[in-house]
């Protein structure tokens, strides 16, 4: 196993559709290796009955009925996993255009769809609303810098 994962299977003509080829987190590979090892899996990433899942939208629906998920909301569907992985991509603090890639989708629609969900969301802005401001000190022939006077008023005062 080489470790990546070719979303594009092999003969299919490239579409649209992003399908980037990303490597497999080094956890699930050990267990794929282990699985492999144990003739649980022999050629396929997915596999049923020792051939190749035909259907991953068939096999998706029947795991969703076993787990007996809540359907109330909505369906839950393999694309549900791909907001998932990218809302957890963006809360880890992973650099957008590594999450984009990963994802198969372009930086710009990761920002403006999970962007809120990064941690440095607006850190910036939310931190200088209340930073300090300098004020510049005028002295003869040149211009400095200097922090401004804080001034004090009682709340009564307000």
């Amino acid at each position: 196993m080489s470790g990546r994962y070719h979303r594009l299977a092999i003969g299919r003509r490239a579409t649209n559709k992003r399908q980037p080829t990303v490597p497999l987190p080094d956890r699930l590979l050990v267990h794929m290796r282990r699985w492999y090892d144990k003739k649980i899996i022999a050629n396929h990433f997915v596999e049923w009955q020792g051939a190749g899942v035909k259907s991953v939208k068939n096999g998706f629906a029947r795991a969703v009925e076993v787990a007996k998920l809540d359907l109330s909301d909505g369906n839950v569907t393999p694309h549900t996993l791909r907001h998932t992985a990218a809302t957890w991509l963006m809360q880890l603090g992973t650099d957008p255009w590594e999450a984009a890639g990963y994802l198969g989708m372009s930086v710009k629609v990761l920002i403006d769809t999970y962007g809120h969900q990064h941690p440095d969301y607006m850190k910036e802005a939310s931190g200088a609303i209340t930073r300090k401001r300098e004020t510049p000190k005028r002295v003869v022939g040149t211009t400095q810098t200097t922090k401004p006077a804080v001034r004090t008023r009682s709340i009564r005062a307000i």
